[in-house]
């Protein structure tokens, strides 16, 4: 089991984001809140000039056994660090991430015309990343629980649903009326989950899975209504990142 948290944030850097959901986990460990170099208010570093360098640093900070907390881009580092060091990361949960797969077919709204317009300083390597984990997904082994929100244009409920089925011990849960940022807007429901998955023995979670994808699924839309859906999604896509930015700027005036 493991005996340290740690919260990874998405591209925005914000470390705040996590705090409201990690206060209220009641699971006995250390809990430790990442920022990313270069993002947010977190200040860049000479040595951080791609994701790997990402990877690298959590890696470098893996001491014990720990599970890993991360929204959007934390999912990917997360995943990447649970490949890579699998004798300590003992859970994965992850929220409103790609997995390092190729979403647009799976119906995602393209971020990065939003991002790059509107939050420029972010580092471009970002932006231009690209990388396809897909086939590395079934090696791990450990339970995996995945939050989604079936409001999130960014990461829809598809990519959650083609995650669970690449991972072999993955719990699918998506929450009613949240978005990208469920994470830190849905904190109490988010705390609850990942208390019961740490908790949870790992051979209970297949059965989990099912369960949690039969009862949430989402009704398709008809297909005249097609042109009409994805004009909606490209506004809700801007909005939900627009949201993240206006609060992390707000937070760091403060």
């Amino acid at each position: 089991m493991p005996s340290k948290l740690y919260f990874l944030p998405g591209a925005i850097g914000r470390m705040d984001y996590w705090v409201p959901a990690a206060e209220l986990v009641q699971y006995p460990a250390e809990k430790i809140h990442f920022g990313w170099p270069g993002f947010g208010p977190t200040a860049p570093e000479q040595d951080v000039k791609g994701i790997d360098d990402l990877v690298r640093k959590v890696v470098s900070k893996l001491d014990a056994q720990s599970a890993l907390v991360a929204q959007s881009m934390g999912g990917i580092i997360a995943i990447r660090v649970a490949l890579a060091r699998p004798d300590l990361v003992t859970h994965l949960i992850l929220t409103a991430t790609s997995g390092g797969m190729d979403i647009k077919q799976l119906g995602a709204q393209d971020w990065r015309p939003f991002v790059r317009s509107d939050h420029p300083g972010l580092p471009h390597w970002f932006i231009d990343y690209h990388e396809d984990l897909s086939e590395r997904l079934p090696d791990i082994k450990i339970p995996v629980l995945l939050l989604w929100g079936d409001r999130d244009p960014v990461s829809p409920v598809a990519v959650g649903e083609k995650l669970a089925a690449l991972l072999p011990q993955a719990a699918l849960h998506i929450l009613a009326d949240a978005d990208h940022d469920l994470g830190f807007t849905h904190a109490t429901k988010v705390a609850a989950l990942i208390d019961h998955h740490l908790q949870s023995p790992s051979n209970a979670v297949k059965a989990v899975r099912s369960e949690s994808r039969q009862a949430a699924s989402v009704p398709k839309q008809p297909v005249k209504k097609a042109g009409r859906r994805l004009s909606r999604v490209a506004s809700l896509a801007k909005d939900s990142i627009m949201n993240e930015i206006r609060h992390s700027e707000t937070k760091q005036r403060k």
